[in-house]
Formats: structure tokens, C-alpha cells, sequence
């Protein structure tokens, strides 16, 4: 469960993360899920003290339904892959549209 969080969103979290595990979700990928929701809806309302630009401005995961997934055809976004090219601390990321972002990620 994340840190800081009240009783509301412990339910929240135990709730996605038991429904993702009755999908077939492996326990360790459901906490991530439920974490990651969780950490999400934290940012939107404004109670974690950090939130991405993603968090905030990005539509909510109720909103979206599923319309966009990381295994689906489309895959991550571009705000997901600069993120994820920071951490990895690639060069000229700031340049790269989402196509050669994935290709330096090695998507």
C-alpha cells in the first residue's frame, strides 16, 4: 500500500488488486496495478505531495476503460516512454518524438 495514504484508498487499493488477481494477474503484477492506480488517483485529488504531468493531466483510469493499454497496439504514451527514457538517462530524449523513443528504448 503507498505511503500516506487514509482508509478510503487502502479499500481502493485492496479492491483493484483482489480484482486483478481473480482476472489471473499474478500477486506481485496485481499490487503494482492496484499500487500504481492507487498513486494515480492520490495525484489527481491532490493528496500525494509529488505527481507527474501524466498523473495530473492524463485521463483518469475510470475515464479510460481500458481504451489504452501498454499491450495493446498503440503501447505506452509518449509522456510513459520519456519517463521511462529519463530513468534510463538516454541522450537527446527531449528531441525524440514517440517513434524514435521507442526505438532508444528498445521497444
Amino acid at each position: 500500500m503507498p505511503a500516506g495514504s487514509n482508509k478510503k484508498r487502502e479499500r481502493q487499493y485492496e479492491h483493484i488488486k483482489e480484482g486483478a488477481e481473480k482476472r489471473g494477474t499474478s500477486k506481485g503484477r496485481a499490487e503494482e496495478i492496484a499500487a500504481r492506480t492507487v498513486n494515480k488517483q492520490r495525484a489527481r485529488t491532490g493528496e500525494a505531495r509529488r505527481a507527474s504531468r501524466t498523473s495530473t493531466r492524463d485521463m483518469s483510469a475510470y475515464e479510460r476503460g481500458g481504451r489504452r493499454s501498454h499491450s495493446g497496439p498503440q503501447g505506452p504514451t509518449k509522456d510513459q516512454l520519456y519517463n521511462e527514457a529519463k530513468q534510463r538517462n538516454i541522450k537527446g530524449r527531449s528531441t525524440m518524438n514517440k517513434r524514435q523513443l521507442e526505438r532508444a528504448l528498445g521497444h
